[in-house]
C-alpha cells in the first residue's frame, strides 16, 4: 500500500517591487546584526522569545523529522552551572588544547576563558540535535540531515532575535556534553550550541568588523 501524501495547500505570491523591497530591507537590517558579550538584566518577555522559537521550528528539516530540542535557561542556578562547566572547558582551551593558529585567529577579538554573559543575559537557549527519535513506543525513528536542519533552524532563530531587537551571542565550549546531565536531555540529543539572548548593556561595544567581499563568496552562473 503506498504511503499517504501530505495534503497540499495554496501558496501566495507577490509581485516584484515588494520582492525587491522586502530583500533590501533585510539585507540591510541583518548587516547591522553583530554578536555581543555583554548583556543587561534587563527583561525580555517570556512572549517574544516564544515567538523567536515558533519562527526556528518553523524551519525545513530532511523528511520534515524536525531533529531538533531547545532548552529556555532562566534560573540563575542553572546559568551558574552551565557556567562553571563552561568555563572549565574554555579553560583548557586556551591554556594548552588550542592550536596556535586558532588563537592567533581569536586573538583580534579579544576573548578568553572567562563568559560571565552566561549569567548576565535573562535568556540562555541550548539547542540540541537529535540524532535519532523515539516514538510513543519507544522505538527508535531514523532522522536524516540532522546538522544541516539544526543549523538552519539555529540561523532563523538568531535572524528572528535580531528582528525582535533583541541582541545574541553563540557559545560552544567543546566538548558540550555536560549541557546533557544539567538539563536533563537524553543520550540521543547532543548540544549543538548555546544561544545567549538578552538586550545588550548600556554602555556595550562590539568589534567594527569588515565581512569578504561579495564577488569573493558569491560565484553568479
Amino acid at each position: 500500500m503506498p504511503p499517504r501524501l501530505v495534503p497540499l495547500i495554496g501558496f501566495g505570491h507577490l509581485g516584484d517591487d515588494e520582492i525587491r523591497e522586502r530583500a533590501a530591507q533585510f539585507r540591510d537590517d541583518l548587516c547591522r546584526r553583530r554578536s555581543v558579550r555583554r548583556f543587561s538584566d534587563r527583561p525580555v518577555p517570556k512572549d517574544v522569545i516564544d515567538a523567536c522559537l515558533h519562527a526556528a521550528v518553523s524551519a525545513p528539516s530532511g523528511a520534515n523529522r524536525q531533529p531538533w530540542h531547545f532548552v529556555v535557561v532562566t534560573d540563575p542556578e542553572t546559568k551558574k552551572r552551565i557556567r562553571r562547566e563552561a568555563e572549565a572547558e574554555e579553560r583548557a582551551f586556551y591554556r594548552g588544547r588550542a592550536p596556535d593558529d586558532w588563537l592567533e585567529a581569536l586573538a583580534p577579538l579579544g576573548t578568553d576563558e572567562h563568559k560571565p554573559f552566561l549569567e548576565e543575559a535573562p535568556y540562555l537557549i541550548v539547542v540540541f540535535a537529535q540524532l535519532h527519535g523515539v516514538d510513543t513506543d519507544g522505538r527508535t525513528v531514523k532522522h536524516y540531515y540532522v546538522q544541516e536542519s539544526v543549523g538552519i533552524a539555529t540561523g532563523i532563530l538568531i535572524t528572528a532575535v535580531h528582528r525582535a531587537g533583541l541582541a545574541s551571542l553563540t557559545h560552544t565550549p567543546s566538548p558540550m556534553r555536560f549541557l546533557n546531565e544539567i538539563l536533563d536531555r537524553p543520550s540521543n540529543e547532543r548540544p549543538f550550541l548555546i544561544l545567549v539572548v538578552g538586550h545588550p548593556a548600556a554602555d556595550v561595544r562590539v568589534p567594527d568588523i569588515t565581512r569578504k567581499r561579495f564577488d569573493s563568496v558569491v560565484t553568479l552562473r
